[in-house]
């Protein structure tokens, strides 16, 4: 019965994600924009150890490094503790 609950709940959830989802990019498409903006990205890709972090600027790279390594700290304490 429990795990009936739970199965439900987690469709629900995706259901509303996705319908969420769906509205925003709706909503964002069919505003106009006021002003041209500027945009900056930033990737990280971890293969094995190594990253290989890219950007559209430095600052971007430098907060994409420096998330990875929060990320990999984050991911050292909860799987090897």
């Amino acid at each position: 019965m429990r795990g009936e609950i739970i199965i439900t709940a987690g469709i629900i959830l995706i259901m509303v994600g996705v319908l969420l989802t769906f509205i925003g990019t709706a909503l964002t498409a069919a505003s106009q924009p006021k002003e041209k903006g500027e945009v900056k990205a930033a990737g990280v890709v971890m293969i094995g150890p190594v990253p290989i972090i890219f950007g559209s600027d430095r600052n971007m790279a430098v907060t994409g490094a420096v998330l990875a390594i929060i990320l990999m700290i984050v991911a050292y304490i909860l799987f090897y503790r």
